[in-house]
């Protein structure tokens, strides 16, 4: 061990020298920097929004993407990758090579119990000692942007991403908003909190979230390489890590009808009939075995021959602007490759693709109330202009449980339907046309863009420290998938290993062929309930009594996680969408308390002038 100690103190005191040797030479150098700088790869991370596995084309989907499934065809799939079903902790996770509840960010703030605030990792915030990749290829040479959705915080400026390594961003501080104007999309915000670097920013007229991210993107990896002067020094060619965080395809689905029209009656057969040709494709694909069974859907959802003419038209309109939003996504990332490319770059750039976690169920349409906001904020639902400017409207949970096929549920639980999502590396040092089964979690991807890049990580691995020995000692939980993607190792992960995700009482549990779950209400029972992953993927057969030892064993080592992490233990009856409500609830009160105490003192005025009235003429 000391040995080792030793060997690991003397690679840091290597990389620190070449480090500063390399700063030297960035600001000497008049054409251009050391090679091992200019030449390293730029990295492009792209985040989808509430895609499902089989929502993307090279995973079998409907909608139309080409770029992306270009990226695939020249690079490596995963097919067995988790992430948390829940959106923060997510990006949390991939920005940070670690757990969620050491991140600060274990569940979103929509859904945080009053009795978990500020508990330890409990912030809604990164907190201090927690690197980004931002951090870490800043500290390496690169040049580091973002725009798109953040939600981690901005309460303070040390919150946002100009405080976490980022040199440029333009960013959402929220769980979604309208694709199409500067205004939010539930009443839990007052508005739409855009920010660029420290401060609150304005979007343009001609706003659309999609081509947006992409356009302030090209202009700061421009700006860095044209507003250097002289121009060809050092910093002008840095490689950069460009992460675009889209809102496609989260609440609202809106996209241009160029692109909504091209899925004319490809949903009109329901979400039943959807389910089943995803699920049969799935096996076609090897994402499943052969004939593996495939859940039912979540009780009390529609049968799509029971509803009306007009609700089937409304709802087959609904995933036609989810299919047309994606190929829209997907045509603004061509965009991107296509600059790149313009400039000999796209070939030495790295890009990773994937998803915060599975389709979104929430019927935003149908929630109780929710019709005098709409007006007040002048959304509509209408057939025909469905996902335009002033539209509002979500695929609910019926079309979202046939989208996370072959998976059960959805957002927000743990069963696959939520975590199980695409994953693709693409670029240098990524070999191509490869698909791999092996297992990977969504702490790995950081861990793995470093080992691509050949660079080393400035955090000690997680056996080697104690996880409270300060704020500079918070370590990666993620390994490396660096191996299986060069083909010299077929897992990541052994038989042995445990793999756990925990958000807001919604627990998965991995270890070899199996999944330890458990899922609270409304589309969950509390129960924990044992699975066999790899024969049955769709979690269909609970096997907690045919293999009682095996399921203690799994609760222990959750047990186990859960104190070593800081999983705070979930409130007695907690439910994820009665907390949203109720937070939902306060929000609105704080933010319209003005509104709701003049119309109350008008309200109180009005009755005293009615009574002084009544009064008067009783004594008349």
């Amino acid at each position: 061990m000391r040995v080792m100690k030793t060997v690991q103190l003397f690679s840091c005191l290597m990389w620190a020298a070449l480090t500063s040797v390399t700063a030297v030479a960035e600001t000497t150098a008049e054409d251009g920097v050391a090679s091992d700088i200019s030449s390293r790869p730029n990295v492009v991370i792209i985040l989808v929004d509430d895609a499902g596995l089989m929502d993307f084309e090279p995973f079998g989907g409907e909608a139309k993407m080409p770029n992306i499934q270009k990226l695939a065809d020249q690079g490596v799939r995963f097919t067995n990758y988790r992430t948390s079903p829940l959106c923060a902790p997510s990006r949390a996770m991939l920005l940070t090579g670690i757990d969620n509840h050491l991140t600060g960010i274990a569940t979103i703030p929509e859904v945080l119990p009053k009795a978990h605030e500020n508990a330890p990792g409990y912030s809604m915030a990164l907190e201090p000692g927690v690197k980004t990749i931002a951090d870490h290829l800043r500290s390496a040479g690169y040049r580091t942007y973002m725009t798109g959705k953040w939600h981690m915080g901005s309460r303070t400026v040390a919150e946002l991403p100009i405080s976490h390594g980022f040199d440029r961003s333009f960013i959402l501080d929220a769980s979604g908003a309208d694709n199409w104007e500067q205004k939010t999309y539930i009443p839990f915000y007052l508005n739409a909190p855009w920010f660029e670097d420290d401060k609150p920013a304005t979007l343009p007229e001609d706003f659309y979230s999609s081509k947006f991210i992409v356009d302030k993107m090209i202009d700061y990896i421009d700006e860095g390489r044209t507003n250097t002067q002289p121009v060809k020094t050092a910093k002008a060619q840095q490689p950069f890590l460009a992460y675009l965080a889209f809102q496609a395809i989260h609440i609202p689905i809106q996209a241009p009808p160029e692109f909504t029209q091209n899925y004319a009656g490809v949903f009109d057969d329901g979400w039943h009939a959807l389910r089943l040709q995803r699920w049969q494709k799935a096996q076609t694909l090897g994402l499943i075995p052969k004939d593996a069974p495939l859940a039912d859907m979540p009780e009390g959802l529609r049968d799509w021959q029971a509803l009306t003419d007009e609700e089937r038209r409304y709802y087959s309109k609904t995933m036609m602007v989810n299919a047309g939003m994606l190929e829209a996504m997907d045509h603004h990332i061509g965009r991107l490759m296509s600059w790149l490319e313009s400039r000999g770059e796209l070939d030495n750039t790295l890009f990773v693709v994937t998803s915060d976690n599975g389709p979104e169920h929430n019927d935003i349409g149908s929630r109780p109330g929710i019709g005098l906001w709409y007006a007040t904020q002048n959304y509509r639902r209408d057939i025909a202009t469905m996902g335009e400017k002033g539209s509002l409207v979500s695929i609910g949970p019926e079309w979202a449980s046939a989208a996370a096929a072959p998976s059960k549920l959805f957002k927000f639980y743990s069963s696959d339907g939520g975590i199980r999502v695409p994953l693709i590396f693409s670029g240098p040092n990524v070999p191509a046309a490869i698909t791999r089964s092996s297992f990977g979690m969504v702490t790995d991807i950081l861990p793995t863009v470093m080992d691509l890049l050949n660079l080393p990580i400035d955090s000690p691995p997680l056996e080697n420290q104690a996880l409270d020995n300060g704020p500079d000692a918070v370590a990666l939980t993620g390994r490396s998938l660096g191996p299986v993607i060069r083909g010299n190792s077929t897992a990541t992960y052994g038989p042995e290993d445990v793999m756990a995700i925990e958000t807001a009482g919604n627990v998965a549990l991995f270890k070899g062929a199996y999944k330890l779950a458990r899922n609270l209400p409304p589309h969950g029972d509390r129960i924990w309930r044992l699975y066999n992953i790899e024969t049955d993927p769709g979690e269909t057969q609970d096997l907690a009594v045919e293999e009682p030892q095996l399921l203690q064993d799994m609760k222990a080592e959750y047990q186990n996680y859960a104190k070593t992490f800081g999983v705070q233990e979930i409130p007695e009856g907690y439910n994820l969408i009665t907390q949203l409500n109720i937070n939902t609830a306060r929000k609105y009160l704080k933010n319209y308390w003005l509104g709701f105490g003049i119309a109350g003192a008008g309200l109180v005025f009005l009755i005293l002038l009615v009574a002084r009235k009544l009064l008067r003429k009783l004594l008349g």
